[in-house]
């Protein structure tokens, strides 16, 4: 049996084609009748698009909200994520881990339509997790370029996914709808933190976040370092899992972002430092600031990082 993520995610487009004009998102439809739903190349989108896009991310198995973030006098909007299938919510489908990249196309895939093409193989045997391709299949990219018929097909060459049953949903980095999906994120990087450090995500029972939401930019590329920022300074992540406190003791001072040696500057200043070139960027900085997990078994509550206030008003006053 599957979670059914891309039914769920499949729902949750129904519910923004239906109310695309309160959402300020535009729904057409692409080559062989795959939907599309613009969050912000052309539609203006918003806040409420970006929540429904944050969710239809996670394969409808978790839940996005809005909140307020007050750190050493920063005040900004701000989100909260939680999920009671931590593993699959986030690395089965949120994870953006699926280049897509025909000839002429570049975007970074996340959604459950992922769970379809398992290109991401390694990772899918560890989560022992699979989903049929008879049914919907829902895809998020990141992007200012809606995808043609080329890049198309390359997907559905490679997700098995019929083109009437796909659903492709799409914003650009610097728009409200991506601030939002962003921050939602959050959770994601603690997750994909353990995963990288071989620790069982299966283990993990529950996860909540807080993170606060970039200032829309005036570019993708300033959007980049302010919504990473938000993040890696600025989130909260809570976990529970079934583990061991000796592990837990060792491993949890390893995965806020603090524990990078990239930590401490505006990642819009790292990333060129590193002339634009993600690879180069310490892997071991993308996850929160500050994490907690508590062990079932035991009680413990093991903490580590801090919320650094100074390093992104830096950034959102860039």
């Amino acid at each position: 049996m599957t979670l059914g993520l891309n039914v769920r995610a499949a729902q949750i487009a129904d519910c923004m084609e239906t109310n695309a004009t309160a959402l300020r998102v535009r729904v057409t439809r692409l080559k062989g009748g795959v939907r599309f739903i613009d969050c912000g190349i052309e539609a203006q989108g918003g806040l409420e698009a970006g929540r429904l896009l944050a969710e239809a991310c996670m394969g409808g198995a978790g839940h996005v909200a809005f909140s307020g973030f007050d750190c050493d006098g920063l005040s900004l909007p701000g989100v909260t994520v939680h999920t009671d299938h931590p593993a699959l919510a986030c690395l089965a489908s949120q994870y953006a881990g699926w280049a897509i990249k025909p000839e002429g196309y570049f975007a970074m895939g996340s959604g459950p339509l992922r769970a379809v093409a398992r290109v991401e193989e390694a990772l899918f045997e560890r989560l022992g997790y699979a989903e049929p391709a008879d049914g919907p299949g829902v895809l998020v990219l990141e992007t200012r370029q809606v995808p043609g018929p080329e890049a198309l097909s390359w997907i559905q060459a490679r997700s098995g996914v019929a083109a009437e049953r796909l659903t492709i949903l799409a914003a650009p980095t610097a728009t409200p709808a991506a601030g939002v999906q962003i921050s939602a994120r959050v959770v994601e990087t603690a997750l994909h933190k353990l995963h990288e450090l071989a620790f069982d995500v299966t283990q993990v029972l529950t996860a909540f976040g807080t993170a606060p939401i970039a200032h829309t930019s005036k570019n993708d590329l300033r959007a980049i370092g302010r919504t990473n920022d938000c993040v890696l300074y600025g989130g909260f992540v809570h976990l529970t899992v079934a583990g061991d406190d000796a592990q837990l003791e060792e491993l949890v001072p390893r995965v806020p972002s603090s524990a990078s040696r990239d930590y401490g500057t505006p990642f819009y200043d790292v990333f060129k430092r590193y002339d634009g070139d993600f690879y180069k960027v310490d892997p071991m900085l993308f996850s929160p600031a500050r994490v907690a997990i508590t062990n079932t078994r035991s009680g413990r509550t093991f903490e580590a990082g801090q919320l650094n206030a100074a390093v992104l008003k830096q950034s959102l006053q860039a």
